[in-house]
């Protein structure tokens, strides 16, 4: 009987080897097929280029050139996402602080809320004005930037007009821009939601502009200067006047008395889909400084942001070696690897809903002189996620030519 048993055992041993190995074979014998399906792209990539793909698993199907560090441009957005997820949490909130002094002055604290737009800031007036006395006019209108360190540069980022080019700080509204046209006799507000404040006009008109976005810089304090006008506008129209006048200061926690923190009514989550729909580098970087406090405390820096970057990169996602300057990807000095990327996208792949979508393809670009980038998902009928990267960083050319035919191998 035992010898029974066991020569029925070893025939269930061997039918389940058998199994076993036909299935390895099988797995093999597709990853071939999938690796030489790619192989017409080769071509595409010259020594300054570098393309991967890799399935569901992460398992790389085709790869050339994926350990070279190139310019990534704003592809970084993602890693950089991933870095708030981590540090700041997918629900949090960005929060601005409005107090009270002993001198009836009006104290507003930034913690470089991103998406301290318009709509928020009439918002916020509106909640002040039910917390004030309308009858007793406030004073100063005091402004605290001091959340983030000043002057706060970003490597890549200029002093042009460009949306691109807004600069970071700890209080700032409407992304630091003004969206302005000319009628026929003057300049005016290009969105409905926003004043064109005299502030922002003599700007505009210095400028010599006829229509566009005029952008703030920290010269002269120009950032704080106008979230501070935006506020005065709007408390102006809930019935909030001053007597006195805008100035730069701080808050005392100890003798100034809280009477509003405002709380966003934005996840991070959000913002992130935010940032990604329209690459902005503001918001980007506003989240990389954000997420620096979170791990080394405040006041924010751009230094203490690319540390717990990096902090993240070689803890979390095990990556060595990349070269961060920035997180939005703006800065020719940054230098990753499409093999560095790959990783970031199987991490990142729970919310790639966050990203732009286009038919089965969810993607991120990167464009900046000379240099043309493109990450993201190939979604199969049933619903599996492939992983691409394509970095160019041959002048004159782009990653259109691959993602052609990478597509069409979907």
């Amino acid at each position: 009987m035992n010898a029974l048993r066991n020569s029925k055992t070893n025939t269930r041993v061997r039918r389940w080897l058998r199994i076993l190995i036909a299935g390895l074979v099988s797995i093999g014998v597709a990853a071939n097929s999938a690796a030489q399906s790619f192989e017409h792209l080769s071509e595409l990539i010259g020594k300054r280029d570098a393309l991967v793909v890799a399935d569901p698993n992460g398992q790389i199907l085709f790869a050339k050139n994926e350990n070279k560090k190139l310019v990534p441009a704003s592809i970084l957005k993602l890693f950089t996402a991933l870095v708030a997820l981590h540090y700041l949490g997918p629900e949090y909130r960005f929060t601005t602080e409005f107090y009270l002094d002993r001198k009836l002055n009006l104290k507003i604290k930034g913690h470089g809320d991103p998406l301290l737009i318009s709509e928020v800031v009439a918002e916020i007036s509106r909640i002040l004005a039910t917390k004030l006395i309308k009858s007793i006019k406030l004073n100063n209108l005091v402004l605290d930037n001091s959340y983030f360190s000043q002057p706060l540069t970003i490597p890549g980022i200029t002093s042009s007009s460009e949306p691109y080019d807004a600069p970071n700080g700890a209080l700032c509204v409407n992304f630091n821009t003004v969206n302005f046209k000319r009628n026929e006799s003057s300049y005016v507000s290009a969105e409905p939601q926003t004043p064109l404040l005299p502030f922002a006009a003599d700007k505009i008109k210095a400028a010599g502009l006829n229509r566009g976005r005029i952008v703030f810089s920290h010269e002269n304090q120009e950032v704080t200067v106008y979230a501070g006008k935006l506020f005065q506008y709007f408390l102006k129209e809930n019935k909030i006047n001053f007597d006195g006048t805008l100035q730069l200061g701080k808050v005392n926690k100890i003798t100034d008395q809280l009477i509003l923190r405002y709380v966003s009514r934005y996840s991070l989550k959000y913002i992130i889909n935010q940032l990604l729909e329209y690459s902005n580098n503001f918001t980007t970087n506003q989240l990389l400084i954000a997420a620096g406090i979170k791990a080394f405390g405040a006041p924010g820096t751009l230094n203490k942001g690319v540390s717990a970057a990096l902090t993240y990169a070689v803890e979390n996602l095990k990556i060595q070696g990349m070269t961060i300057y920035e997180g939005s990807g703006i800065s020719r000095k940054n230098r990753v690897s499409a093999a560095h990327m790959i990783t970031v996208l199987n991490k990142f792949a729970p919310n790639h809903h966050l990203m732009r979508s286009e038919k089965n393809e969810y993607y991120k670009t990167g464009t900046l002189d000379g240099i043309s980038t493109r990450a993201g998902y190939l979604r199969t009928q049933n619903s599996q996620l492939y992983r691409y990267v394509v970095m160019v960083n041959t002048p004159g050319k782009s990653t259109q030519p691959v993602m052609k035919k990478l597509l069409g191998s979907f």
